[in-house]
């Protein structure tokens, strides 16, 4: 086995995801083959990993390993995530393991679950670890949750069955990051507190030298080594978006050329299909939360990815999204639907077995001449595929369930493996696509918003990416002492 390393948190969303991918590429950059791995992940933002000899083309793992594994250089594997949970309600969630379905589970029911779970877990994690030297592992949530601890697959019920030591990471933006340090010490039963080999604090802003009495404090109550503190990374905020929690935080920022508006829809997926966007020197995304009215000077409004497809359509009349869309039109505005987003432009969304709950159907918002019909077989697959309306190359993946038909249809937005995909209404301004991922196309990506007046975009967004978590990992660098947390790894 590879010698491994995992990162734990004091709680969710203290940054483990870009902390582990800053840590991958520092190792690569060693020279060491390095590589992630996530038991457990909740995130309806996912990536689809090619499995060899699938025909059906892939399975899904969670956007944060994909990045980690762009991060290691190497191809992304279903193994680096061996369990995904996909909310699709506010208690219960899709099963994913290994890449492909596993089932559908209430919260509680999952618990009882986990146990015939960790033997897939266990697997993978042999899988991974074949022919590199390091693999670094991210928990999720918190060991601190104790009430969960019998049937944890995600922290320490995982490190102490493979035998992993762990950094805790505490997050010092939201306050009280050493009672959050201390109070992990305090609760951790015996065997899961020797594994802790020592903590880290992340997102500093200011004089890092004002912590000095915090690290004092917390050795005192905890005896654990500090392994550094990490500043505010500000090329995190060049990297791809993974939980729906940042949502929030996603605010607009100064006005430019072109203002895109997107619906937050309750269960949102793949929002990081707007990333390339946000990159473009010249484009203002803007998020818009339940309650508020899409904003009038939008230029473009995407309708992003949904994993409750008619549930997220109701939400959308119920926030009055219908009028404003329909206003946006009439002014002559531009709509792109993506996957969910696609289906809801339609006429009409059916699921006749009740695979998304109990509504069976909802008038769609009659954008696009076509209608929907939930069926159960699931499409996972990484596509390479053409723009029809600017004849361009295009890129990208399909998550989905649903057959989508009507007239609208015979005019594709795009050809995928020689099958026409999606549909553009007449005048050209409203398209939908199942295919994520076509903004990350620089040429289609600077066409297109040429068609809304743009001038100048197509930057090299990947390359973008590569060069945000070469910074990361240099950050860490600077302020970690990764020469020490390498060599705890065991």
């Amino acid at each position: 086995m590879a010698r491994a390393i995992m990162l734990q948190g004091t709680g969710s969303d203290v940054g483990k995801t870009v902390l582990v991918a800053g840590l991958c590429r520092a190792a690569k950059n060693r020279g060491l083959k390095v590589r992630p791995f996530k038991p457990q992940n909740m995130s309806n933002n996912a990536a689809v990993a090619d499995i060899p000899g699938d025909k059906a083309g892939g399975g899904e793992i969670g956007r944060a390993q994909w990045l980690q594994a762009i991060a290691c250089g190497v191809a992304p594997s279903v193994h680096m995530n061996p369990v995904l949970l996909k909310p699709q309600t506010d208690v219960g969630a899709q099963v994913i393991v290994q890449g492909k379905m596993f089932g559908e589970a209430r919260a509680r029911d999952y618990q009882a679950m986990k146990g015939q779970l960790m033997d897939a877990v266990l697997d993978s994690w042999g899988k991974v670890g074949e022919g590199a030297d390091l693999v670094i592992v991210e928990g999720a949530g918190s060991p601190a949750e104790i009430n969960l601890r019998s049937r944890d697959i995600a922290n320490m019920g995982f490190a102490t069955r493979a035998d992993v030591p762990v950094v805790l990471v505490g997050d010092i933006d939201r306050g009280g990051v050493i009672a959050s340090v201390a109070g992990t010490h305090l609760i951790l039963p015996e065997e899961d507190r020797r594994m802790i080999v020592g903590y880290l604090i992340n997102k500093f802003r200011g004089d890092v030298s004002l912590f000095d009495d915090g690290i004092r404090s917390i050795e005192t109550f905890t005896g654990w080594r500090c392994f550094g503190v990490v500043p505010w990374l500000k090329a995190a905020a060049r990297l791809p978006s993974e939980d729906s929690v940042v949502l929030e935080r996603l605010a607009s920022g100064e006005a430019r050329a072109l203002k895109v508006a997107v619906p937050m829809l309750g269960r949102i997926a793949n929002f990081d299909d707007l990333d390339p966007l946000k990159a473009e020197p010249q484009v203002e995304v803007v998020f818009v939360p339940p309650g508020k009215p899409l904003p009038a000077d939008a230029g473009l409004v995407v309708i992003p990815g949904s994993k409750s497809t008619i549930g997220d359509l109701l939400k959308f009349r119920e926030n009055g999204w219908d009028r404003d869309l329909l206003a946006h039109r009439k002014r002559g505005g531009h709509v792109v639907g993506i996957c969910g987003g696609f289906q809801m432009l339609g006429r009409m969304v059916r699921d006749p077995d009740g695979i998304e709950g109990s509504v069976t159907e909802a008038e769609g918002l009659g954008l696009l001449d076509v209608e929907t019909v939930m069926e159960p077989e699931k499409t996972v697959r990484n596509v390479s595929a053409r723009s029809v309306p600017f004849d361009l190359p295009l890129e990208g993946y399909e998550i989905h369930l649903g057959r989508t038909t009507g007239p609208d249809t015979l005019r594709p937005s795009a050809v995928i493996n020689g099958v026409d995909d999606g549909a553009v209404s007449a005048d050209g301004k409203v398209i939908g696509t199942y295919m994520h991922g076509l903004f990350g196309a620089d040429g289609f990506r600077g066409k297109f918003l040429e068609s809304l007046g743009i001038k100048g975009g197509g930057i090299d967004y990947r390359a973008e990416v590569e060069r945000a978590l070469d910074e990361v990992a240099a950050e860490l660098e600077t302020h970690l002492d990764c020469d020490a947390i390498f060599a705890l790894a065991r």
